[in-house]
């Protein structure tokens, strides 16, 4: 199996995201979400991880950057998703990324 670098932006389908992650602090991963204008399904969550980074303000803290998920969907293959959290305004790369998907 090949993995192929993508990098683009998805468009969660709001209704089906994991509220119950968004309670925790977490973001909600969307069981459907629309990538190249085709709806993908989210049939299986196979791992999960966080990337971090320090604290821009020199207090020693680390922040959680990303939060990843390797899924594994209906008719696209395995995926790597993540959500990007918003640092220093840049609020354009904030949301859902594709990064990379299998066949």
């Amino acid at each position: 199996m090949r993995e192929e670098f993508v990098s683009e932006n998805i468009q969660p389908l709001i209704a089906t995201c994991d509220t119950q992650s968004l309670s925790a602090g977490r973001p909600g991963l969307p069981r459907e979400f629309i990538w190249r204008g085709q709806k993908v399904i989210v049939t299986r969550i196979l791992r999960t991880w966080r990337s971090t980074g320090p604290c821009r303000h020199g207090s020693g803290e680390q922040y959680a950057r990303r939060q990843w998920f390797e899924i594994q969907t209906a008719a696209h293959g395995t995926m790597k998703i993540y959500f990007n959290r918003s640092t220093l305004g840049r609020t354009k790369e904030m949301g859902w990324w594709l990064y990379t998907r299998s066949k």
